[in-house]
Parts: C-alpha cells; sequence; structure tokens
C-alpha cells in the first residue's frame, strides 16, 4: 500500500525584525501569508498582534520555549503591527495581542480572517527597528 505524500512545505513571505535581546518579529506580507503565518507558522506559546478594526499584517514575536518576553519587547511587537497598518501616522494605535494559542481560523472565512480569544489591547506609537529583511518562512 502506497504512503500518503506528505504536503509540500510553502514558503510564507514575511518582513522579519530583529528586537533588542535577539527577539524575531515577524510581519505577514498579504492575506494569505497572514493565514499561514498566524495558523502554521506560529507557536502557540508565541504572541501574536493586529491592529484593532482596520486590515492589517497579521505580527507573530516569536518566544522560543522556556523564555518570556518583558513588556518592552511585547509592545515593540505591537509597535510593527500598527506601522504596517493604515494608521502607520499616528501617534498612538490600538494593537490586539494574544498568545498565537488563541488564533483560529473560522471555517469557510477568507484569507487574512481569525479568530482571537483573551486579547490585551496594546496602546503603540507605530514604529519598527532598523534595519529589517525580507525573508520567507516554512510552513
Amino acid at each position: 500500500m502506497p504512503r500518503p505524500e506528505k504536503p509540500e512545505k510553502v514558503a510564507v513571505k514575511v518582513w522579519r525584525y530583529e528586537l533588542p535581546g535577539g527577539w524575531v518579529v515577524l510581519a505577514g506580507r498579504t492575506d494569505l501569508d497572514n493565514d499561514r503565518l498566524s495558523i502554521k507558522v506560529a507557536k502557540a506559546n508565541d504572541w501574536w498582534f493586529h491592529v484593532r478594526g482596520l486590515p492589517g499584517s497579521h505580527v507573530v514575536l516569536q518566544v522560543p520555549a522556556g523564555e518570556e518576553p518583558d513588556n518592552e519587547t511585547v509592545k515593540a511587537a505591537a509597535a510593527i503591527a500598527a506601522w504596517h497598518s493604515r494608521k502607520r501616522e499616528s501617534n498612538q494605535v490600538s494593537v490586539s495581542g494574544t498568545r498565537a494559542r488563541f488564533v483560529t481560523k473560522p471555517r469557510g472565512a477568507k484569507p487574512g480572517t481569525v479568530e482571537i480569544r483573551k486579547e490585551k489591547t496594546f496602546v503603540v506609537r507605530p514604529a519598527v527597528p532598523s534595519p529589517h529583511v525580507d525573508e520567507q518562512v516554512e510552513e
């Protein structure tokens, strides 16, 4: 009996940022990349961010096992989500954040649409660290 083929890995196009302390933040470039980043790439304990009430990139702060980012790092990741939205020029932007384990994709929802639970709201000034890198990550 033939073995079922493994699904082919798909590259997810993201912007990659490094924060002080070596923390890595990934921001999706398209609705499909947002889906893949949020559902396939993000690990349960990673932080997930999205600007409230507007289209924008899904942003993931990668949290290595056994580590925990400080509040300043979490807010810096939220600021990246604010930057990747239409609110880029605003002084303050409300950004939803939660652990990736609380991000789900509703059945039949269009690309880029997710549901989140246990959200915290961060009010931040949009910003990105420089330099940043355009990158592809595997699902």
